[in-house]
């Protein structure tokens, strides 16, 4: 007969056992995130802001002028636009409740992506941007804080 202390270090044992490696959690060099969320930002910015945005976060050329529905095309995130002037703060809300409360047509994606998963895309927009854009970026949001 099994003893209630051998099945709780059975039960302990199993749960050790199915515990997920641990990715290296170094940020990436000069970067707030991890490899880890870049790449898992990377998959969800596929599924959910590619159809808009592009692969490369480049958008469309002529971003900066209304169609003629009156409404601006989606800007590019890969650091020619002005997603850099937002911190992180800002950038979060942006993707968590859209740009409609600011005259823009994005929907919001709470519902849909939690906030591990919206800074995980941002982790991945950010890795698209270059070092420079990065730095100016870094001084906005440390005067966010």
């Amino acid at each position: 007969m099994i003893s209630i202390r051998e099945i709780a270090m059975i039960a302990v044992s199993l749960l050790v056992a199915c515990e997920p490696a641990r990715q290296d959690e170094a940020t990436v060099p000069g970067r707030w995130y991890t490899q880890a969320q870049v790449e898992a930002g990377r998959s969800l910015y596929a599924d959910n802001c590619v159809v808009c945005h592009g692969a490369d976060g480049s958008a469309t050329e002529d971003w900066r002028t209304p169609g003629a529905d009156g409404n601006y095309p989606p800007p590019p995130l890969n650091g020619t636009a002005h997603t850099w002037h937002h911190s992180l703060d800002q950038l979060d809300n942006s993707i968590g409740n859209g740009g409609t409360e600011f005259g823009g047509v994005m929907p919001g994606f709470r519902a849909l992506l939690d906030q591990s998963e919206r800074q995980s895309i941002i982790a991945f927009i950010q890795f698209l941007w270059p070092d420079v854009i990065y730095a100016k970026w870094e001084e906005i949001n440390e005067r966010s804080d």
